[in-house]
């Protein structure tokens, strides 16, 4: 495990598909204020994930942020990877739990308050996702949950969650006033022609409306 803060002190949580620059780009990413790692990619097969996913962890030890692998937990523990990430339709994070022992980080999907229910009263997960507010092309065929599920989250949770879809520096304030205070993000640095000072940017208006 990465020798760094607790989930709870987290805020800002990038998810990435594969990327010819994969590494620099995390890098850069991480140095702009990503404090915690995914790797999402449903498109690689196991080897390649394999390959990649050795290529994210070097980053991320290097850089003292954790590294979570989606879906895939037997893959996580050949990697060594701090966590695993698993949705709805995954392993179950029990099942996760058992695989990779009592100290790695299992995060589990929630799309609806009774999906968040039924996750906040399982110890098997660490963390929570919420969302996503916004349609978006990670999750194609999802609507948006709107701010209205933030709100319920912040009240029920009993665990950090992490709001996902659509977080920039401009939909930050109203999201925070929703009552989130962790926020995963995709295309606001996937997209970037300078991912480090687009996380910086996006960090910024976090840390600035969280206080």
């Amino acid at each position: 495990m990465a020798d760094t803060p607790t989930l709870g002190d987290r805020r800002l949580y990038l998810c990435t598909a594969d990327r010819p620059d994969l590494e620099p780009f995390l890098a850069a990413c991480i140095r702009g204020g990503v404090d915690i790692v995914q790797l999402r990619d449903k498109h690689l097969d196991a080897r390649a994930i394999l390959e990649r996913g050795r290529l994210a962890l070097r980053v991320c030890r290097s850089l003292g942020v954790p590294f979570v692998l989606n879906d895939r937990p037997d893959l996580a523990l050949e990697l060594g990877a701090d966590g695993v990430h698993v949705g709805q339709d995954d392993a179950p994070p029990a099942l996760c739990r058992r695989i990779l022992g009592p100290d790695a980080i299992v995060g589990y999907s929630t799309h609806a308050p009774a999906e968040l229910d039924v996750a906040t009263v399982d110890d098997a997960a660490d963390y929570l996702s919420a969302g996503p507010v916004v349609a978006t092309p990670t999750k194609p065929g999802r609507e948006g949950t709107g701010l209205e599920y933030l709100t319920y989250a912040a009240a029920h949770a009993t665990k950090p969650w992490f709001v996902t879809g659509g977080a920039t520096p401009d939909s930050v304030p109203e999201m925070v006033a929703a009552g989130a205070r962790r926020f995963v993000v995709v295309r606001w640095l996937t997209e970037a022609s300078d991912p480090a000072r687009a996380a910086r940017a996006l960090r910024d208006a976090i840390d600035h409306a969280v206080g």
